[in-house]
């Protein structure tokens, strides 16, 4: 213990050689101080590398609810490789990039997160998902300076549901296409959003240029959002600030799509856009049960490349 003061109690986290030895035993016995602690605890985790051979879990109950654990690094919370993954009730304020990242995980369950970043503050992607199967995003209230949460390439079995967004970039599918080689996203269910304020909502985008990625069998529904500028949105010529763009057509296929109840009003005038690739349009995209206002208006729509289904749907028309 370090540093303590009348109402706080402060536990560093000391490892030597952490490259080489399993550092389990220090996590758990800074957990212990904490949890026996009578006030308000912090654990503070240095800058390093950390191996654990096995499991850790920070068990309850605890002397006191006050525990806050503060990682020096640009990653909250970054799992790589790993299985039976559980999250709840965590607070990330502030992260300096990403705030949670799953990289070649499985089985992982996140529940009653919040996550807090400034609204200008970018890269700060709430929850980033690639590479990763069977994963599930419960309860969680997420405002942050870019995705709310990011969906990336090799992401299978994604269940999102209860989710408040904003401010952000919404919920992401992507950027895909990068790279020639790329595994696809499948199985996508994103359920019972709010979103307040966000650049986006709902969007999948792609980099213009030959891929092997695909992103098929997703759902949105029941989404409902205030003051989005871009509401429903898939971008295949995505280029952010238009610098370096490739200039070709997205190999990426997206097939399968499908926007159910969902309703709100738009910041901007168009409040869909399919803009698919030229060479592989978008298709089996459909839309059931979407209002979508702009000032009190209905809102238009722009669609290019893109084979759509719609039923019960404002704006009714896409140019």
């Amino acid at each position: 213990m370090a540093n303590p003061t009348p109402n706080h109690c402060l536990f560093h986290l000391l490892i030597l050689m952490i490259i080489l030895s399993d550092s389990a035993t220090a996590f758990l016995s800074a957990w212990s101080k904490a949890c026996v602690s009578a006030k308000p605890a912090e654990i503070h985790v240095p800058q390093g590398k950390f191996k654990i051979a096995g499991h850790v879990i920070f068990k309850g109950p605890c002397a006191n609810k006050a525990i806050s654990i503060t990682i020096d690094g640009e990653l909250t919370l970054g799992f790589s490789h790993s299985k039976n993954i559980g999250i709840s009730r965590l607070t990330s304020i502030n992260s300096q990039h990403f705030h949670i990242v799953f990289n070649g995980c499985e089985n992982v369950k996140i529940e009653g997160v919040k996550i807090i970043a400034d609204g200008n503050s970018p890269n700060t992607d709430g929850i980033h998902v690639q590479m990763s199967s069977n994963i599930i995003i419960l309860k969680s209230k997420i405002r942050t300076g870019d995705d709310c949460i990011s969906i990336g390439p090799g992401t299978r079995n994604l269940h999102i549901e209860n989710i408040e967004c904003g401010p952000g970039h919404g919920i992401s599918i992507g950027s895909l296409g990068w790279t020639r080689n790329e595994p696809g996203v499948q199985n996508v269910t994103v359920r019972t959003v709010t979103l307040t304020g966000t650049q986006y909502d709902v969007r999948i985008k792609s980099w213009g240029r030959p891929s092997s990625g695909f992103v098929k069998e997703v759902l949105f529904k029941n989404a409902t959002m205030t003051d989005v500028q871009n509401p429903i949105l898939i971008d295949q010529n995505y280029c952010p600030n238009n610098k370096n763009c490739p200039g070709q057509a997205s190999g990426v296929k997206i097939s399968d799509v499908r926007y159910e109840d969902i309703h709100g009003t738009s910041a901007t005038q168009v409040a869909m856009k399919f803009d698919c690739s030229s060479t592989n349009p978008c298709i089996g995209i459909k839309l059931e049960n979407v209002k979508l206002t702009y000032k009190n208006q209905v809102a238009e729509a722009s669609c290019k490349n893109v084979g759509l289904n719609m039923e019960s749907v404002q704006p009714q028309h896409c140019s």
